[in-house]
């Protein structure tokens, strides 16, 4: 069911190569993996190095993640998604299908991102958001579908962002209007080792 998985601390309560289908990919676990109780990870998942979880978190099938990566307790990336090297989804983080996430990038606690611009109302493509190297996402934002957040931007807590964020600006308000960002909040992000 999964392949290398070196120095992995998988809890005994933790699936990895959850079943769907009749889809028999392995999961691709990296080196130094922690995967605590209740994390469930789909079967079709390529994972890097150092990737930690919380409880609960959830991968779902289709999902490239990138080396030193934090999937948060209760954080659902629900498939079909790509995330980069060095990033942080904090506690409760959801995450859709047809998201795209860049390396070094922070998404605070209960951050929603959206993929379904007419929900139950019409049948159209899901268009998951961007999040580009760098940003930052502060805890309960939301960010609709479609949506790019650029390099380095940051998105302060419980902004509703409807539409792209330029790189390094601020984005704030529900919607969210941007700014370009203060100097206590240049510099990026430091979670890159």
């Amino acid at each position: 069911m999964d392949t290398s998985k070196p120095n992995a601390a998988i809890h005994p309560d933790a699936t990895l190569g959850y079943e769907y289908g009749t889809d028999t990919t392995p999961v691709q676990l990296g080196a130094n993996a922690v995967l605590r109780a209740g994390t469930i990870v789909y079967r079709d998942v390529t994972i890097g190095d150092d990737f930690t979880t919380g409880h609960n978190a959830l991968v779902r099938e289709d999902t490239t993640i990138g080396d030193d990566v934090l999937v948060g307790t209760n954080t659902v990336i629900d498939g079909t998604c790509e995330i980069g090297a060095h990033v942080s989804l904090q506690t409760g983080v959801y995450v859709p299908s047809n998201t795209t996430i860049g390396d070094n990038v922070f998404v605070g606690p209960q951050a929603v991102l959206t993929n379904d611009p007419y929900p139950v109302r019409q049948d159209t493509g899901l268009a998951g958001p961007t999040i580009k190297e760098g940003a930052s996402i502060g805890a309960n934002a939301t960010i609709l579908p479609g949506v790019t957040i650029g390099e380095n931007a940051f998105v302060a807590a419980g902004a509703v962002v409807t539409a792209d964020i330029p790189p390094n600006t601020l984005a704030m308000g529900a919607p969210a209007g941007h700014r370009p960002l203060p100097e206590p909040l240049s510099g990026g992000n430091t979670l890159a080792q």
